[in-house]
């Protein structure tokens, strides 16, 4: 059983649910898991799930941007897939190489602006050269920004400012969250409003590490493949129940022993 069908929310969302939706976040990052596992069960290589997973992606783009949600970032690659099977990581730069080319002129019609997060270590100059034309191609695009953590790391992102402040002997004074913000791989971009989890699994996996402080999390069971329009409507709607809080209270609080209620 898919289990999306084992562990069933809500149903379809009818337009008056959606008009219900009062918050909607600015900024959404996705962490795209059971790709694998959405291949398995179809006896399928774990490569052709990643190919089903890229082609979704065009599709929860146009979905988010037509909400009004203006920060899209999608977890595609991490520094620690690298030890994963040789066959599987060529598989997913040939994917990552394919789509770019199959996309980017698209995207770019849409005004999608791409940026990347994460490093080039390790790929191909033809591939470092594709997503290098990409983000030109779009930088100056304003409907929404589409990031790609390809080859990325929170951990290695965090320790590779550490080492760019010393280097520059930034004076300790001069260093605050602003300052720091600044040297990140997501230098520009607000802090993920919202966190998204595909696949049934409740961990950031070394996802933004920093930027997530004081995100909002939603975990779904749905396979990135299959995560679609009513997932997208669920976790929106999830979103706006919260009450965000930033660590302090809000106005009609109440507080118990000292405790926020």
């Amino acid at each position: 059983m898919h289990p999306r069908n084992a562990i069933k929310k809500q149903g379809a969302a009818s337009q008056e649910d959606m008009a219900s939706i009062s918050t909607v976040p600015q900024h959404v990052a996705i962490i795209m898991d059971g790709n694998g596992r959405w291949a398995k069960q179809r006896g399928l290589s774990r490569v052709e799930g990643h190919r089903a997973g890229t082609e979704n992606i065009r599709r929860v783009i146009d979905a988010f941007a037509g909400r009004g949600v203006k920060y899209l970032t999608l977890y595609a690659f991490s520094t620690e897939n690298w030890s994963r099977p040789r066959s599987e990581v060529n598989g997913l730069f040939r994917l990552l190489g394919q789509v770019i080319q199959r996309e980017t002129r698209a995207l770019h019609e849409r005004g999608v602006h791409i940026r990347h997060l994460g490093t080039t270590d390790g790929l191909s100059s033809h591939l470092v050269r594709q997503v290098k034309e990409a983000v030109e191609l779009t930088r100056h695009n304003t409907n929404i920004t589409l990031s790609l953590a390809f080859n990325y790391g929170g951990r290695a992102e965090i320790l590779g400012v550490v080492r760019r402040l010393i280097e520059e002997k930034a004076p300790p004074e001069s260093i605050d969250e602003k300052l720091f913000a600044s040297y990140l791989f997501t230098a520009g971009l607000p802090d993920p409003d919202l966190i998204i989890r595909t696949g049934g699994e409740l961990r950031l996996s070394n996802f933004l590490l920093w930027q997530a402080a004081y995100s909002e999390y939603y975990a779904t069971p749905t396979y990135w493949p299959d995560f679609d329009e009513e997932e997208i409507e669920d976790a929106i709607r999830a979103y706006s129940q919260r009450q965000r809080r930033f660590g302090g209270l809000v106005p009609t609080a109440k507080c118990k022993g000292g405790v926020a209620a």
